[in-house]
């Protein structure tokens, strides 16, 4: 199974300094709750890199504009970022809204949800 987490940022290294310098002077007001839960300010938070690099899913990680050339489709529902999807056989569904990854603050909720709602293998 692959999930795909797309964040609400657009790729590149100067975005990646805003979004911190956005992360770190006014943390209330950044919109992308998933790179909140995953990422401090300057890096990967270790128990969330440790249950990426322990989990036997494939993961792909994406940025918002990353996402839209990837699978730009007119028949791709409109989704808000950011946004956790499963591909599978049946295309690409939600598996944690952007709505649910707003209600978390800690990559342990994230790593919860995320084990509750897939199967092993």
């Amino acid at each position: 199974m692959k999930l795909i987490f797309v964040y609400n940022a657009d790729s590149g290294a100067v975005n990646a300094m805003l979004d911190s310098a956005h992360k770190a002077i006014s943390p209330s007001t950044y919109d992308c709750a998933l790179c909140s839960i995953t990422h401090g300010v300057f890096s990967e938070r270790e128990q969330w890199k440790a249950y990426r690099e322990s989990s036997e899913h494939e993961f792909l990680f994406l940025h918002r504009d990353e996402f839209q050339r990837q699978f730009r489709s007119k028949w791709l529902p409109k989704f808000s970022f950011p946004i956790v999807l499963e591909a599978g056989s049946e295309g690409l569904q939600v598996l944690i809204s952007n709505e649910e990854l707003a209600e978390m603050a800690q990559p342990q909720e994230l790593i919860d949800l995320i084990n509750g709602r897939i199967l092993p293998g």
